[in-house]
């Protein structure tokens, strides 16, 4: 199994519950609309003390090889996903790996 993280900033005009609510009610559906797409997780980064953390959440898509996740990215619905996220990040700050997950424990 391949998967990809997306390390995500929130616009700078949203504030963190803003940012949240869009990611979790209307980017979700975006991409689970992606051909091929096996799981989806949001991992939200959590307030503290100090306020909100410089990273807004990390994203991580599940395909079944490279290809397929390749695939998906460049289909309409993967394309449409990449362009909703202008809509409630810092795109420009966002990074991509693309990893091979190791289950240690």
């Amino acid at each position: 199994m391949t998967k990809a993280m997306f390390t995500l900033y929130r616009r700078p005009d949203m504030d963190g519950d803003q940012f949240r609510e869009y990611w979790k009610n209307t980017h979700a559906q975006i991409v689970a609309k992606m051909p091929g797409l096996k799981k989806y997780v949001q991992n939200h980064a959590l307030t503290t003390e100090e306020g909100e953390p410089p990273v807004a959440g990390i994203a991580e898509v599940y395909f079944d090889s490279v290809e397929a996740m390749q695939e998906a990215l460049s289909s309409p619905e993967g394309e449409a996903a990449i362009a909703d996220l202008q809509n409630f990040t810092d795109a420009e700050k966002t990074a991509t790996v693309v990893v091979d997950e190791v289950e240690v424990i």
